[in-house]
């Protein structure tokens, strides 16, 4: 089965998505509230905001797991309905960032959550955002670049006679 038609059966209606911001710069959650203006319009692939883990189906979580906020964090994840969706929105959520050593920081999302998708970028684009939510509920097939294994050969130059050595001998 596709991951587009599971996830058509598990959420048959708009998704409705509740944001958790988990000791955050600030500049993910702008990112996050402008994929959802009018000028992104989120709401086009049925994607809602809600104020309450209670109604949502996917958590959107920005930034690195605080001491203080993981129990919070825990108690919004609990609180919300299965089956559930948890989005890691930028860096800081995807593995604590620049905060990822901090004594008061557990670490990403994962820390405290089981993630199902993550967005990286300090702060991820709305592009980004959206891009990797259409993604995820299958709405656009996964594109990765073709990996290439070729080794360019440089002539070295040698330190004491400066003439070129070639790469062969």
């Amino acid at each position: 089965m596709a991951i587009k038609d599971y996830l058509t059966k598990l959420f048959p209606k708009s998704l409705w998505v509740y944001h958790v911001n988990t000791g955050a710069c600030n500049g993910c959650d702008i990112e996050v509230i402008n994929v959802l203006t009018p000028y992104y319009d989120a709401e086009r692939f049925g994607i809602k905001l809600v104020g309450s883990p209670r109604h949502a189906d996917v958590l959107l979580v920005c930034g690195p797991v605080s001491r203080q906020v993981a129990s919070a964090v825990r108690r919004v994840y609990e609180a919300t309905p299965s089956p559930k969706l948890v989005f890691a929105i930028g860096s800081c959520a995807c593995g604590g960032g620049i905060w990822h050593d901090s004594y008061n920081i557990l670490g990403g999302a994962e820390s405290v959550l089981p993630v199902d998708y993550y967005v990286p970028g300090c702060p991820p684009r709305p592009e980004a955002i959206l891009y990797g939510v259409a993604v995820a509920l299958g709405i656009l097939p996964k594109k990765t670049a073709p990996v290439v294994a070729r080794q360019k050969f440089l002539d070295v130059v040698e330190a004491n006679s400066g003439e070129a050595i070639s790469p062969e001998g």
